[in-house]
């Protein structure tokens, strides 16, 4: 696989010179949080974190996700946490963009550096910290687990993107991809958190309009991205949330892009409340 790189949130704060005008926007549909309104004022610390900070960029909330949660995770040398989830329903997933992790699951230890993905089930014993001397940065995606009777809850798992080779979609001359780190038909499975590729000039050709819900962090590159009757420019760092049947499709720019995927899947639909 060529090489790639992670974007991460901007920090700092803006020029007092700088125009207001930008690309953030929040509809019925669909939200785009750019990166450049990822800065150090909207941080939020963390129960039983030490030394850390996260950019909370989705969460269950009338209007906008209905599903999970999505943090971009900043731990300086020597912060982590022995208590890092809250909710014993919880799965996670966690995957690494910058720096280096200790994270210990179920008693093995295990070092995650950029691209290191790791799922945690619901009640999973895990503990990560920053041993290393500079900072690190993950996301970190969190739903509760939907129990299915006969239906075994997955076990945790450890791997790196690198490892993992991209799965080309039909007629698409290798240009337009999934990294899958879950198989589509493990229905032990309630959600995937996939990495998408487009070459330069690929195009997703049609408008996926469909029941599963998704957030979209974009890794690489710039794209043009259709989001329900709007067509919405994108960039690395940027995020996108879309609700259940959003329209969707996207024309790649002149460099690789690649999106941090995902979605609800493998159960049925919930009828009343």
């Amino acid at each position: 696989m060529a090489p790639t790189t992670y974007a991460g949130p901007s920090a700092g704060l803006p020029d007092q010179t700088a125009l207001h005008t930008g690309r953030a926007v929040f509809t019925e549909a669909y939200a785009v949080i750019p990166r450049g309104v990822m800065r150090d004022i909207v941080t939020s610390a963390m129960p039983h974190w030490k030394s850390t900070r996260a950019w909370v960029i989705a969460r269950p909330m009338t209007g906008f996700s209905e599903t999970f949660s999505q943090y971009i995770v900043e731990v300086a040398p020597g912060g982590g946490s022995d208590k890092p989830e809250p909710n014993a329903q919880a799965e996670g997933v966690l995957f690494v963009v910058d720096g280096e992790l200790a994270l210990n699951l179920d008693g093995q230890p295990h070092r995650l550096t950029a691209g290191g993905y790791a799922f945690l089930p619901p009640g999973a014993r895990w503990t990560l910290h920053n041993t290393a001397a500079a900072p690190a940065r993950f996301h970190w995606v969190r739903k509760r687990y939907e129990v299915v009777e006969g239906i075994e809850v997955p076990s945790a798992f450890v791997a790196n993107e690198q490892d993992v080779a991209i799965r080309w979609m039909p007629d698409t001359r290798d240009t337009w991809g999934t990294t899958r780190f879950v198989e589509p038909d493990d229905v032990r499975h309630d959600m995937h958190v996939n990495i998408v590729t487009l070459e330069p000039g690929a195009v997703i050709p049609f408008e996926e309009t469909h029941v599963m819900e998704h957030g979209l962090y974009v890794l690489e590159g710039k794209a043009v991205y259709r989001l329900n009757r709007d067509w919405v420019e994108v960039e690395a760092g940027d995020f996108m949330w879309l609700r259940a049947f959003c329209p969707q499709s996207c024309y790649a720019g002149p460099n690789r892009f690649r999106y941090l995927l995902y979605k609800d899947v493998n159960r049925h639909a919930k009828l009343g409340l």
